[in-house]
């Protein structure tokens, strides 16, 4: 029997949420902290010739530059690309949004009143004076060894084994399991025939470069490296570093006071002396670990005892789109290939211009509702840090919380308490169930910090006496979150703690 072959037409109903370019382009730039987003607009500019920079008048209040902007470039207030009335991302409302923008450029533009007649190279004024990258270990590495009296073949060898540091400094395998090379195996892969006694000659050499421990192949003997002919106690460190460090590491003292016959007195005086030696000595080169933080918003008291918030974004690149492009684009001379191309140019500039508007209103919104509800953590401190769900804050605002979330994310704020990240005032909490007083978890860290920190390191407190102890100051929590905070600080076990010479 044959199967039957049919054609249906079928109808259903359903809902979809999709996404318009411009509000994806929106939340791209809401999540950019300060430093991505002036990068973020650097390539804008570089591969949009229709954004021009807005030079700043000296003296000129910002009132009057955004007074300026707004001469430089009109949108139209009847174009899909003007931004919601209160410049927020509003998420109830994507449908609306999510329009065909393929007819865009064919209704009228307003043209700028004060145009700019000829395209400036002043775009490029914001990429200017952009610091050189830091060199790396290796960079560093090379530069020495050019300053050797070695002969070529040599040197070769010397870059060779370089080229096999990892970002910490030490010798390892290029490989996904970054075991420890041994120099036999590696003078096998070399190139040239070279010997495993020439490996260690090239080695030796490289161990004797700045920084002190580089080109070690495990923790000791990157320790040993470091080790000085005037080093204090020279003999009892290198036999710490050599037969103890798991010891030292579970301060497993009168262990090694046993085996060693070294006095406590002794063995910490070396342990002290260990502790000023570079594990990694590699890793300051590392550019992911030099992080500078820069804040996207500043909070300052004023003078009637109120805080003002105010986007730390005064030195970037003020962006507008000179009359003369869109002159052009609506000239009937003009030929079909250049209009799309402008059109999808001054489309882009638009987008962005709209989308920094919207992030700059977004952020203010969202800050003043956050340092409204930590007003007790600005005024008092740390310890007054009141529990906080962003889905508060998109309530108070009027956004969707992924609004929120995106608004605060990677962003820091500079306050008279310091700098933080906007994150670190949302947490949850816990209520006393006696007193009915809620409190923040950031609050139990920072009164954990502070049993901690005056306990008597001879008889350290264990988890069930900080829990006894927190329990005393009014804040009931298990022994489980106690642990759990304490590892999340970095804060090692009560035995860890004990200072065995007391």
């Amino acid at each position: 029997m044959q199967p039957s072959i049919s054609m249906q037409l079928n109808q259903r109903m359903e809902q979809r949420m999709l996404l318009s370019p411009r509000m994806i382009q929106s939340m791209e730039i809401l999540q950019l902290p300060i430093l991505a987003l002036e990068e973020r607009i650097s390539q804008e500019m570089e591969e949009n010739p229709v954004l021009e920079l807005l030079e700043k008048a000296k003296n000129e209040t910002p009132e009057a530059e955004e007074d300026k902007q707004a001469e430089e470039k009109e949108i139209d207030p009847d174009g899909p690309l003007v931004i919601e009335e209160d410049g927020e991302l509003d998420f109830n409302r994507l449908e609306a949004l999510n329009k065909d923008w393929e007819d865009h450029f064919n209704e009228e533009h307003r043209p700028s009143r004060n145009g700019v007649e000829e395209e400036s190279d002043r775009k490029h004024d914001a990429m200017q004076n952009m610091p050189a990258p830091a060199p790396t270990l290796q960079d560093h590495l090379l530069e020495q060894i050019s300053f050797l009296d070695v002969d070529p073949e040599q040197h070769e060898l010397l870059e060779y084994l370089i080229s096999h540091l990892d970002d910490n400094g030490y010798l390892v395998e290029h490989e996904p399991s970054l075991h420890v090379l041994d120099l036999e195996e590696l003078a096998k892969k070399y190139t040239k025939p070279v010997t495993a006694a020439e490996m260690q000659g090239a080695l030796d050499l490289i161990q004797r470069l700045d920084p002190p421990g580089v080109g070690a192949r495990s923790l000791e003997e990157c320790l040993l490296l470091q080790l000085k002919p005037d080093t204090p106690q020279r003999d009892i460190v290198r036999t710490l570093i050599m037969q103890h460090l798991e010891d030292i590491e579970h301060n497993r003292m009168p262990v090694i006071q046993r085996q060693t016959g070294y006095s406590l007195a002794a063995i910490q005086h070396g342990i002290e002396t260990i502790r000023h030696f570079n594990p990694k000595p590699g890793a300051k080169f590392s550019a992911e670990n030099t992080q500078y933080v820069t804040p996207d918003i500043i909070v300052e008291r004023n003078d009637s005892g109120d805080y003002d918030v105010r986007l730390a974004d005064d030195w970037m690149p003020n962006l507008y789109i000179p009359r003369h492009w869109y002159e052009k684009y609506k000239n009937p001379n003009t030929d079909a290939a250049t209009k799309k191309y402008l059109k999808d140019k001054l489309q882009s500039a638009e987008w962005l211009y709209n989308a920094i508007r919207q992030r700059r209103n977004t952020l203010i919104k969202v800050t003043k509702a956050i340092i409204k509800h930590q007003r007790a953590f600005l005024d008092q401190g740390p310890d007054f840090i009141e529990p906080l769900k962003m889905q508060q804050i998109a309530d108070q605002v009027g956004v969707h919380v992924t609004t929120v979330s995106r608004a605060v994310d990677d962003k820091w704020v500079l306050t008279p308490r310091g700098v933080f990240p906007l994150k670190r005032f949302f947490g949850g909490g816990k209520k006393n169930e006696m007193t009915g007083e809620e409190f923040a978890w950031e609050t139990i860290k920072n009164k954990l910090l502070e049993l901690i920190a005056d306990e008597d390191k001879s008889n350290p407190l264990s988890d069930e006496e900080l829990v006894e102890k927190l329990q005393q100051s009014g804040y009931p929590v298990a022994r489980r979150t106690v642990t759990k905070y304490r590892k999340m600080l970095d804060i090692p076990s009560s035995r860890q703690r004990k200072d065995w010479t007391k």
